[in-house]
């Protein structure tokens, strides 16, 4: 279920102070019952390539059609991404999180991990369109605590916005509803 800005930009994340001059695109929340302790699991259990939804048809095919045009029109050449068109956003991390865990990378597509701890993991992507980061986020929820996925962006100019703009559709109705109902699913196990 996609959340209200608010719930994202109301906690007291970390990376409020590292990433301010990114845009907040959606916030949603996760099926994704547990104890203070179960960030973890969940941040591996997105990162792994044994997601159901993740290979499912429709999004493999959305997948395959993006880094086709991407390939096309050089979104993702080298140069273009982490440690060339942009620096990682881990050069602006405070030492105790420079130094603390990372995170696992995602395996099925190309976003790298930035920094993990007890409540949060962010992980990122850059190409010629857009710097982009994946926000996981535990918080309290009731008698426990739950995930919630944000997404934040640096487009690159109009070209990234115009990209943005033209993928939110897709993303809201067909990517995100796809991957929380797998993890949902995933999650008991």
């Amino acid at each position: 279920m996609r959340l209200s800005d608010a719930a994202h930009t109301d906690q007291p994340w970390r990376i409020h102070e590292i990433a301010p001059d990114f845009e907040l695109e959606d916030v949603w929340a996760l099926p994704t019952p547990g104890g203070p302790d179960d960030l973890s699991r969940l941040v591996h259990q997105f990162a792994s390539d044994d997601d159901d939804e993740i290979s499912a048809f429709a999004v493999r095919t959305l997948f395959a059609i993006r880094w086709r045009l991407g390939s096309l029109l050089h979104w993702d050449d080298a140069g273009t991404g982490l440690g060339s068109r942009v620096p990682s956003l881990r050069k602006r991390l405070p030492d105790d999180l420079r130094i603390g865990p990372r995170g696992p990378d995602l395996q099925v597509v190309p976003f790298r991990s930035v920094y993990q701890t007890e409540t949060e993991w962010v992980a990122e992507l850059a190409n010629r369109t857009v710097h982009a980061l994946l926000h996981i986020g535990w918080v309290r929820s009731g008698e426990g605590y739950t995930g919630q996925m944000a997404a934040l962006v640096k487009p690159n100019g109009r070209l990234g916005r115009a990209y943005l703009a033209g993928i939110k559709p897709i993303r809201r109705t067909i990517v995100y509803p796809r991957l929380i109902r797998s993890i949902g699913r995933n999650w008991p196990r």
